[in-house]
C-alpha cells in the first residue's frame, strides 16, 4: 500500500512539473524572441524558422532607438510620471488604510465599501469623464494631470490592501506610544508604517508599475511631442506602410529592463507582502 501511494505522489509531482514547465515555457518564450529579435539585423527578423538567439548579434537597434528623436526625453518621463505617482499614491494609500483600520468616525463603512465599489467599474468608462475633467483644469497635455490620474486610481485596490495589514498589527503598540505622549501622526510614521514596509512596498511597485506600462490614458491626455512618455514613443515606431520590429524590440525592452530591475531588487519585499496580506487581510 506504502509503494503504491509514493506511486501516484511521484506520478502527480512529475505532471505538475510537466505543467510549470509548460507554463514557464508558454510565458518566456515571447519575452526570449523579444530579446533575440532586438539584437537582430532587419535582414534576419523574418526568418524562417525564426531562431530566439540570432548569429550575428547587433546593437544598431538600440543604438537607432536611443538615438532617436525624443526617446530619451520620452523615457525621463515615464520615469517622473511613474515615481511621482507610486509615491503620491502609496502616501495617500497608507494614511487611508491606516484611518479606516484604526479610526472610527460617521459613515466609515459606508466611505470604504463606497470606494471598494469603484473597482468593479471598468476603467475604459472612466476615460470620458477624466478627459472632461482633466480638460475644464486645464491639465491635458500635462504630466501633473496624468501623475493625478495615476494616483488616484489604484487607491481602492492598495487601499484595501493595506487595511487588513493594519488592522493586525497589534494595537498595543500605539496604546504604549499614546501613554508616552505620541499622536497619531507619529504613531503612523513611526511605528507602524515601518512594520507595514513590506506590504507598503508591495503597495509602491504595484502603483509603479501601472503608470510605468500604462498606455490608452497617455495616448488620449498628451498630445505635444515632448510630453509623451515611453508606451507612446515605442508605439510610434510603427509606420504606415512598415514595421522595423528590432526597433519596437529595442525599445520595448528598454522599457522593460527597469521593471525587471525594480521586482528583483524589492523581491523579498513584494513576496512578504503579499502572503502576509493574503494571511491577515
Amino acid at each position: 500500500m506504502l509503494s503504491v501511494n509514493k506511486g501516484r505522489s511521484r506520478t502527480i509531482n512529475i505532471i505538475i512539473l510537466v505543467v510549470v514547465f509548460i507554463g514557464a515555457a508558454v510565458s518566456l518564450a515571447p519575452m526570449l524572441y523579444m530579446t533575440g529579435t532586438a539584437f537582430k539585423a532587419n535582414a534576419y527578423i523574418q526568418e524562417i524558422p525564426p531562431q530566439f538567439v540570432p548569429n550575428n548579434p547587433t546593437l544598431d537597434n538600440f543604438v537607432t532607438a536611443f538615438t532617436s528623436r525624443n526617446f530619451g526625453r520620452a523615457f525621463l518621463n515615464s520615469v517622473t510620471v511613474s515615481v511621482a505617482s507610486a509615491i503620491l499614491s502609496t502616501l495617500l494609500t497608507a494614511m487611508m488604510a491606516y484611518a479606516f483600520a484604526r479610526f472610527d468616525f460617521v459613515g466609515k463603512n459606508i466611505l470604504y465599501y463606497s470606494m471598494l465599489a469603484t473597482m468593479m467599474v471598468p476603467g475604459m468608462i472612466m476615460i470620458i469623464p477624466q478627459f472632461i475633467m482633466a480638460k475644464n483644469l486645464k491639465l491635458l497635455d500635462n504630466l501633473f494631470g496624468l501623475i493625478l490620474i495615476y494616483t488616484a486610481t489604484p487607491l481602492a485596490f492598495n487601499t484595501f490592501l493595506l487595511r487588513g495589514f493594519f488592522e493586525n498589527l497589534p494595537r498595543e503598540l500605539e496604546e504604549s506610544a499614546l501613554i508616552d505622549g505620541a499622536n497619531h501622526f507619529v504613531i503612523f510614521s513611526r511605528i507602524l508604517a515601518p512594520l507595514a514596509a513590506p506590504a507598503i512596498s508591495t503597495v509602491a511597485v504595484f502603483t509603479f508599475l501601472g503608470a510605468w506600462g500604462e498606455y490608452i490614458l497617455a495616448l488620449n491626455f498628451l498630445t505635444s511631442e515632448e510630453n509623451r512618455t515611453l508606451p507612446i514613443m515605442i508605439a510610434n515606431f510603427q509606420g504606415v506602410h512598415a514595421t522595423d520590429w528590432g526597433l519596437i524590440f529595442a525599445a520595448s525592452l528598454s522599457q522593460i529592463v527597469p521593471t525587471v530591475l525594480l521586482f528583483i531588487f524589492f523581491q523579498r519585499y513584494f513576496i512578504q507582502g503579499l502572503t502576509s496580506g493574503a494571511v491577515r487581510g
